[in-house]
């Protein structure tokens, strides 16, 4: 039984507020089951390790451990299982902007979605979301993310379980308009060993060219005279604060 799959995919963001700008990259993610992380052959396991020091919660434990804390923190029963969509870390690096997780019942029903959200400041804040069955959910904007964003607004998200395809939207609205747009298609199949390495040759360094494009998409937007907004101690604590809590 497949239990980890990847999918080649392509993200999107594009930037409406003060001035229209976009990018895409492509890149590939992983599907994988937290109780039933792959494994692969030796020579691929520096290029496909999954962390929980990079992800939810206390780094001695594990990523489900972990995500068990912060369900039960907000009075959600413990899941029969969690896929977890993300970048695995690749010779000792990772940047994840978004993490997603889907919370099945033992009938396989998505019960409910988590969304960890990375910033290039070495910060992440969890949203639990309350979804309908196209997987749609609003949340409040609650973390520093973009340079060019205050920590306000509310995100609208489209997130349902991935199957043979995967379709993820994340729409900030700010002032009754939409502001940014990130989006995330892809593709699946399963992520043999022979499928890992084509992912690798074709995406070399995949999250550290990632972080690369979006600090390089920051510094065309400074460039543009966008107005920076400045973090302030507040936005670190808030990220400390849901570390804390998820622990």
């Amino acid at each position: 039984m497949v239990t980890a799959y990847l999918y080649d995919a392509e993200v999107g963001h594009r930037r409406l507020e003060r001035l229209d700008a976009s990018f895409t990259h492509r890149l590939y993610l992983w599907l994988v089951d937290l109780d039933d992380l792959p494994r692969l052959p030796a020579p691929l396991r520096p290029f496909a390790r999954f962390d929980a020091a990079d992800h939810i919660g206390d780094p001695h434990r594990s990523i489900r451990a972990n995500l068990d804390a912060f369900l039960a923190a907000r009075g959600v029963e413990r899941p029969a299982s969690v896929l977890m969509l993300a970048h695995a870390r690749v010779l000792g690096y990772v940047f994840n902007p978004i993490t997603l997780y889907w919370c099945r019942d033992v009938e396989g029903v998505v019960t409910a979605v988590v969304a960890e959200v990375h910033n290039t400041y070495g910060g992440r804040h969890h949203y639990l979301l309350e979804t309908d069955e196209q997987g749609r959910a609003r949340v409040d904007k609650d973390f520093y993310v973009s340079p060019f964003f205050p920590v306000d607004g509310e995100y609208r998200m489209r997130v349902p379980e991935p199957g043979a395809t995967l379709a993820a939207t994340v729409v900030l609205r700010r002032e009754g308009a939409t502001a940014f747009v990130a989006t995330l298609r892809g593709r699946r199949r399963p992520a043999t060993p022979r499928a890992v390495l084509a992912a690798l040759l074709r995406h070399p360094a995949v999250t550290l060219r990632l972080a690369a494009a979006i600090r390089r998409r920051g510094i065309e937007l400074w460039a543009r005279r966008v107005p920076v907004v400045p973090r302030t101690p507040a936005d670190t604590d808030r990220g400390l604060d849901q570390l804390a809590a998820a622990g």
